[in-house]
């Protein structure tokens, strides 16, 4: 059985990543790009399904020792586990070097003190843990091949099969290392290049120092926004400048529930976000690659936008089911793909216009073609705004006319506007001024429940959603508006679980609710963290970092968040780990550290 969502530590290179659990099983791993079939799919299923693990011998392979300590090397995403076994002390480094060749994953033991047994044992499954591959021996290497894909190990210890695994039994007395590599080649060309796996231990810790220096953040939050950044870089695909969303699919909002979905693609909401953060904290370079990406994805028909795309702009990213795994905890569908690809969702518009927006005022060279393509995209909106769609939060009911869209809509006028006042574009001015004003009149009029004094999920429902706490951040209303403050204090009131944290919008439980999905979820965490946002942008600051410093209490001793918490099961549920709960992290801690409202 797969560990706890929160037992998992991430490691990558940027363009794969691999889970690894506390008791040194790599239970998920795709190669060679984050979408790709997964080698290791244990994650979603059973043992049966594919999955690498290495640490102390112990007597029941069923109920493996979880490692007594872990962290990551200082500011890197090299993992270090520690186990404390009778016969001493052992430490396993995992990592990914950043992609010069072939994708490795690199595993390196070492004696601390005593002499300790240690096992390894190896069982990949293709294709999602459904292909079994013919493992054999080349020149002294042990390779594991099925149809496109040849994963080979590499070590200077003894294997042997047993049972469709590959094993390896040896023993490390105190300063003695022992390397594992599994290196991923497309089955018809030459075996991968012999790993280095020392040299390249030392250029990925050089490659992360390197990296986090250019951080230009130094407040009282360094540790958690760093680990986040970090996170990030780790979910952008290198080749492209892609972002994805997480490097999972189907961990379930709901545990045992079917409300799975795959996250290894780029939603453009979710990557003009965290374009945002990465260059309020100083990357440059990762906010004009992503630029690039986006340009390229949509060039050619803006119009016809999509929520999101594959890493490399691909825009068919049909959904299907894999029904020969159980699920994680059981929760199926296990689903690839996403189907939500196609949906219409105004309020891309707007986020994507407010990262041009950003990177545009953040100096990034200009580009004469961001700005075309911003032009595009409102004079499509023109004809569009005042359409239902399906949301933020992608449903799967009817359309509505979402507040949320109809803002982020009038943001991706309002930042063209301004594109076109600061003499770097040209368009028809007092038409879109007046369109500004409109979509405002509209929502101000159709969004907003006078008797509740709230603004609501969509035109003519009662119900809240957490969306709406964007109204101040976005510009649409200055924060000490009575209008936001009371949509504050309603979502407080009645999208706040016990704990405090913020639910998306009221789920239904047994029947379909609003997002047309039957069961529940737990507390989103980007909400949360918007709702700590607002409460220092209406003067209540220290109420908002009590929130802040509750949420960062929910990261894993890595520092990781999934997409959201379970207040009934008090543990982490969703993909994991997510760009959007790790994006308003870093916001936060911003915004708490320019209004001095942090403890100590």
């Amino acid at each position: 059985m797969a560990g706890r969502i929160e037992d998992y530590a991430l490691i990558g290179d940027m363009q794969t990543a691999a889970l690894v659990c506390r008791d040194g099983t790599a239970d998920w791993l795709c190669l060679p790009r984050f979408d790709s079939h997964a080698v290791f799919a244990g994650l979603l299923g059973t043992e049966e399904n594919g999955f690498w693990r290495l640490g102390p011998a112990h007597a029941s392979s069923a109920c493996p020792p979880d490692a007594d300590r872990r962290r990551y090397r200082g500011d890197s995403l090299i993992l270090e586990s520690e186990w404390d076994t009778p016969r001493g002390t052992v430490r396993v480094t995992d990592f990914m070097p950043p992609r010069d060749g072939a994708p490795q994953l690199i595993r390196i033991v070492e004696g601390v003190t005593g002499r300790v047994p240690m096992r390894s044992a190896l069982r990949e499954r293709f294709s999602y843990g459904r292909v079994t591959p013919w493992v054999h021996k080349v020149d002294g290497r042990t390779v594991a091949v099925a149809g496109p894909d040849s994963v080979w190990l590499d070590t200077a210890v003894d294997t042997f099969g047993e049972d469709l695994t590959t094993y390896s039994d040896f023993t490390v007395g105190p300063g003695e290392r022992v390397a594992f590599t599994i290196s991923w080649e497309a089955s018809h060309k030459e075996p991968p290049a012999i790993p280095e796996p020392e040299n390249a231990l030392a250029a990925t810790e050089d490659f992360w120092r390197e990296w986090v220096e250019q951080c230009t953040y130094h407040g009282p939050y360094r540790e958690a926004v760093v680990r986040s950044l970090i996170t990030l870089k780790a979910l952008t695909y290198a080749p492209t400048g892609g972002i994805v969303a997480a490097p999972t699919t189907s961990l379930p909002e709901d545990i045992g529930g079917s409300r799975n979905w795959d996250y290894r693609y780029t939603w453009l909401r979710d990557a003009a976000i965290t374009l945002s953060s990465l260059l309020r904290t100083g990357y440059r370079e990762e906010a004009r690659a992503w630029r690039e990406w986006l340009l390229r994805a949509v060039a050619g028909d803006p119009e016809n936008l999509q929520i999101m795309y594959g890493i490399a702009g691909e825009r068919e990213l049909g959904e299907a089911e894999l029904d020969w795994l159980p699920g994680y905890e059981n929760s199926t569908p296990v689903r690839v793909g996403n189907g939500a690809a196609g949906q219409l969702q105004l309020d891309v518009y707007g986020e994507v216009t407010e990262a041009l927006h950003l990177a545009h005022m953040s100096g990034l060279a200009r580009s004469d073609y961001a700005s075309l393509l911003q032009l595009k995209l409102i004079h499509y909106l023109e004809g569009h705004w005042n359409q239902p769609d399906e949301g933020i939060w992608e449903v799967r009911g009817p359309r509505r006319h979402f507040v949320h869209s109809k803002v982020m809509a009038w943001v991706a006028v309002d930042r063209t506007i301004k594109l076109i006042e600061s003499g770097d574009a040209e368009g028809p001015l007092e038409r879109w001024r007046a369109l500004r004003e409109e979509i405002h009149r509209d929502v101000c009029e159709k969004g907003y429940d006078k008797d509740r004094n709230t603004f609501t999920q969509s035109y003519g429902s009662t119900e809240l959603d957490a969306s709406l706490l964007l109204i101040p951040q976005m510009g649409f209303l200055p924060p000490d508006d009575k209008r936001v403050i009371g949509t504050v204090e309603a979502i407080q009131r009645e999208l706040s679980t016990s704990d405090g944290f913020v639910l998306r919008y009221p789920t239904a439980g047994t029947v379909a609710g609003v997002d047309g999905l039957e069961g529940d979820e737990g507390a989103f965490l980007a909400c949360s963290f918007w709702l700590a946002d607002d409460l220092a942008m209406i003067g209540r600051v220290d109420e908002a970092r009590r929130l802040f410093e509750k949420l960062l209490s929910l990261r894993n001793d890595l520092g990781l968040l999934a997409e959201e918490w379970d207040p009934r099961l008090q543990r982490q549920v969703g993909n994991f780990p997510q760009a959007f709960s790790h994006v308003p992290l870093i916001d936060t801690a911003l915004r708490l550290t320019a209004s001095g409202a942090y403890g100590g």
